[in-house]
């Protein structure tokens, strides 16, 4: 699911998906994929969490407007961030509650010089 998260973040963020654009529906997309559609629900999910994505019941789900191209960018940066951070708590074979301790840590730190 991150995989797809990062693509579709990164196709708003670059304008390809403006405001307004529907999303194909989740069995839709999963089915164009070769995924699971919760794969997909969740990636949907974090997106509506990020504020990119609103979802509208049966009208389905779209591009947010909301949201500024430049806050896109910055959630977008974000989310790679994340992911990039993930990565590394992964392969170091840290646990999340590690992985959570050391964010809140360096971020206290660069709050707070």
């Amino acid at each position: 699911h991150a995989q797809l998260t990062r693509q579709i973040v990164r196709l708003i963020a670059d304008g390809l998906m403006e405001v307004g654009t529907r999303l194909p529906t989740v069995r839709q997309l999963a089915s164009d994929l070769g995924i699971a559609p919760n794969t997909v629900a969740r990636c949907f999910r974090d997106l509506e969490v990020l504020g990119l994505v609103e979802t509208h019941g049966r009208r389905g789900t779209s591009v947010a407007g909301g949201s500024t191209i430049a806050q896109q960018h910055r959630r977008s940066a974000l989310v790679e961030a994340a992911q990039t951070f993930v990565g590394l708590v992964r392969s170091s074979g840290a646990t999340n509650d590690e992985a959570i301790v050391a964010l809140r840590t360096a971020l206290t730190i660069t709050t707070n010089p």
